[in-house]
């Protein structure tokens, strides 16, 4: 191609219809839809349902209890944890070691791989959820590493039901993700999955094939009862 012909070509592409520019800060296409608590929780209950996981939804004093209850009903034998994230003391509670069927992480996650391959499921908290998309919010540190929500196949998330904003742009703004983040900030909106070129739907080819969701009702408006 000759330059002249470059030339001509890139001057009718300049000369084309561009969008309109965003002013720096102006997010307010993103803004302005928080809806009230009952609606956000709902919102967020239909999407990652859609995308086919499990919610129960119980109370920030009684998740242990439920979550005991029903491991077997889940058909899971062993559940690993971060034992010094808020969710493992509160888990382990009074009794200073786990229960069976509980196994607690702690140290190096290089020295705890074959302990949680051998894991039916992981337990983390998460940093929040979002209504628009259905998506957990997953901060991954030392207390929860990323691969206690992507090893197993199973994967049992907790969120506060007043952590559940509207839109990605709501909980950035409202946890001032600006001030910092973690190595990994992950957003889960369903179980893997993946599928071919016919369109076949398979889970857990690349992480938990189930995707579990307990909502703990801290704020009024989202007491949805065990």
């Amino acid at each position: 191609m000759s330059e002249s012909a470059r030339d001509a070509i890139l001057g009718r592409l300049d000369a084309g219809a561009r969008p309109p520019e965003v002013p720096d800060g102006d997010f307010q296409v993103m803004a302005g839809r928080p809806g009230t608590v009952s609606e956000r929780i709902e919102r967020f209950r239909t999407a990652i349902e859609a995308a086919n996981a499990e919610v129960h939804a119980t109370t920030p004093a009684g998740w242990p209890a439920f979550l005991m209850a029903r491991l077997n009903e889940w058909g899971i034998d062993r559940i690993a944890f971060g034992r010094e994230s808020w969710a493992g003391r509160q888990l382990i509670g009074d009794r200073g070691e786990a229960a069976n069927g509980l196994v607690p992480f702690e140290g190096a996650i290089e020295d705890f791989k074959e302990t949680l391959f051998a894991c039916d499921a992981g337990l983390t908290t998460t940093r929040g959820a979002i209504a628009e998309t259905g998506s957990l919010i997953l901060w991954s540190g030392p207390d929860e590493p990323r691969a206690l929500s992507l090893v197993p196949p199973v994967h049992v998330a907790l969120v506060r039901t007043g952590s559940i904003h509207a839109t990605l742009h709501e909980a950035m703004t409202a946890d001032r993700w600006r001030d910092g983040l973690p190595t990994n900030a992950v957003l889960v909106s369903g179980p893997s999955k993946t599928a071919d070129i016919e369109q076949t739907l398979v889970y857990g080819v690349h992480g938990p094939r189930r995707l579990v969701v307990i909502l703990l009702a801290d704020v009024p408006g989202g007491d949805d009862g065990p």
